[in-house]
């Protein structure tokens, strides 16, 4: 099957438009699992009672299970039950709670790096526990993980795809919907794949860059 430009010119639109579904679901799936894991970190630096518990074993359940099984539970089960969420919201949900688990223990290991001399000077200094936290150890351990969470932020969106699953019309699923209605999938498919590149690869390239600062302070 040889290439047809026209054809690829054509399609170009349609896909361009699922892609921003794609870049959307990314952004909120990562606001969400940014702040959701910054909260369970805190939790379980707390370490109160029976609550680290239940949430280290919810984090260990979400991070054993695959996200297209979490997806489907949210898409398909959660209905059963009286809950009935629009595809795309599941997909912001699934995405940012499965990630969530994975930036909490960035932003653990962050924490845990923040030297003991700061705690105890804030609490020499009888800080309030908030200004502790967002005036002291927040501003050290969240530039430590700048990097990791941004490769989070990668693979979220490289993840999208599996929302085809329960019908999200991302950049994937548009080709998908394009090669089956003209029995044409060379274009459509190369196409979503330059397009995750061309997004993809710059923001590797800015992670490695982190990266490489973070090792050089």
């Amino acid at each position: 099957m040889a290439w047809d430009w026209g054809y690829a010119f054509s399609v170009l639109p349609d896909l361009l438009r699922a892609l921003l579904v794609t870049i959307e679901i990314t952004v909120l799936g990562s606001l969400l699992a940014l702040a959701l894991g910054l909260v369970i970190a805190m939790v379980r630096r707390a370490r109160i009672p029976v609550l680290d518990q239940v949430v280290w074993a919810v984090v260990e359940f979400v991070r054993s299970t695959p996200l297209l099984v979490q997806v489907f539970f949210l898409f398909f089960v959660l209905p059963r039950f009286g809950i009935v969420l629009g595809a795309f919201v599941v997909g912001v949900i699934g995405l940012g709670v499965h990630y969530a688990t994975y930036t909490s223990e960035a932003y653990r290991a962050g924490i845990e790096a923040v030297p003991v001399a700061q705690w105890e000077a804030a609490a020499a200094l009888s800080l309030p526990r908030g200004r502790t936290w967002t005036g002291v150890i927040l501003p050290q351990a969240i530039p430590r993980v700048l990097p990791a969470l941004g490769n989070f932020v990668i693979s979220m969106f490289k993840e999208v795809p599996l929302l085809l699953g329960i019908g999200v019309v991302e950049v994937v699923n548009k080709a998908k919907e394009l090669s089956s209605d003209t029995f044409r999938p060379l274009e459509p498919y190369t196409i979503a794949g330059v397009l995750f590149l061309v997004l993809s690869y710059p923001a590797s390239l800015l992670v490695r860059r982190l990266e490489r600062r973070r090792a050089a302070v």
